[in-house]
């Protein structure tokens, strides 16, 4: 890791926690960023790691439902199901993510154009699924109660977002959305399913390229941690009540004009 500067650091951070929970990109945005501001990273673990920052969110803001399924896991068949169900959906992102891991990192990181491409794309997906969204078909309202066979649906659409510029948790609430969920219990489990999927990530990159870091690496990983912290406390809560009164669109549309603006710079360069 190198060239990441504390102010560098602090933007970065801000950018993950303001778009980590958004169905925009957080990876794609801070990828772009790093392209356009040349901020090196090669190895990305600095973008892998500060999302730790944004989940620590997700654990404070939730803290007591969190706890309660802790506490209540050996007597509470509510709480069991819940684990499981997080757990169903979460397998499938391991396992592609640790097979995969290394092309996922020097292809498809690689390369801006695409990250902007499947922006735009994605935008037009979120427009598709809520014009045929239909309130009156949905099948689960609350988080807690989506059965397995449906969570691990939903892990696999989560798989897409590998696929930097996708989203993971544009994925998950699309996924879920298309399998009968409604959008507030959407959003709430891909915050849930987020903690153990990128715990994983965050740990498995750092067992990868521990060696290669130095002191100031990590001062500037926990400066952007701490930056991704702050900005997603203030995004989860609003988020759910706007997508509850809103929808998805607004979201499609700034992805389809910051992919078609990122295109065009890029043409221009």
């Amino acid at each position: 890791m190198e060239n990441i500067s504390i102010l560098n650091a602090i933007i970065l951070g801000i950018v993950e926690g303001l778009t980590e929970f958004l169905p925009v990109s957080s990876t794609g945005h801070l990828l772009l960023a790093g392209h356009f501001f040349d901020i090196v990273n090669k190895n990305g673990v600095f973008e892998v790691v500060i999302q730790l920052g944004a989940i620590l969110a997700i654990v404070v803001l939730f803290f007591g439902k969190l706890w309660n399924a802790v506490i209540t896991l050996p007597s509470s068949k509510e709480s069991q199901h819940f684990a499981l169900s997080v757990l169903s959906a979460f397998i499938p992102a391991a396992v592609i993510g640790f097979l995969a891991h290394d092309f996922i990192k020097e292809v498809l990181f690689a390369s801006p154009k695409l990250i902007a491409i499947v922006l735009i794309l994605g935008g037009f997906v979120i427009i598709i699924v809520e014009r045929f969204y239909k309130p009156e078909k949905i099948k689960y309202k609350d988080s807690d109660a989506i059965p397995l066979k449906t969570s691990l649906g939903i892990g696999l659409f989560q798989c897409v977002a590998m696929i930097p510029g996708v989203s993971r948790s544009g994925a998950t609430i699309i996924g879920a959305m298309l399998l009968g969920v409604n959008r507030k219990a959407a959003a709430e489990f891909s915050f849930f399913l987020s903690i153990p999927t990128m715990i994983g990530a965050a740990s498995y990159d750092l067992y990868k390229n521990i060696g290669v870091l130095n002191s100031e690496d990590l001062i500037s990983i926990g400066v952007g941690f701490i930056a991704a912290f702050i900005s997603a406390l203030l995004v989860v809560k609003w988020f759910i009540g706007f997508i509850s009164k809103s929808g998805l669109v607004p979201f499609a549309w700034y992805r389809i004009i910051a992919g078609s603006v990122v295109l065009l710079a890029l043409y221009l360069m």
